[in-house]
């Protein structure tokens, strides 16, 4: 797999996920390369997609495994799409280096 599904700087993260709603549980299952050749984070929430729900859950979601609060985690880009951008504020290197542990302990 090429590259990894995030961009870091001095100031935050971003984050390309691909969601999947009502997917049993709630749970970040790695990454994965797209056929287009892009890398995305995988991710499955419980909820369905109705209202935002399942956005809200996957901001949750990505909060708790990174161990920040919610409000540090916003949908920037696929409100309705099934690839989503969140963007996560807060030192990127350090936001980072705990989305790799994270990966590496998911698969």
């Amino acid at each position: 797999m090429r590259g990894r599904p995030w961009i870091a700087d001095a100031q935050s993260l971003l984050v390309d996920v691909r969601l999947t709603p009502k997917g049993g549980r709630d749970a970040i299952d790695g990454a994965e390369q797209l056929a287009d050749g892009r890398c995305v984070l995988r991710a499955r929430v419980r909820v369905p997609p109705a209202e935002g729900a399942a956005n809200a859950a996957l901001l949750r979601l990505v909060a708790d495994a990174l161990g920040v609060g919610v409000r540090r985690v916003n949908l920037v880009a696929g409100e309705k799409a099934r690839i989503k951008r969140l963007k996560v504020d807060g030192d990127g290197a350090a936001l980072a280096a705990a989305m790799e542990r994270m990966i590496d302990k998911a698969t």
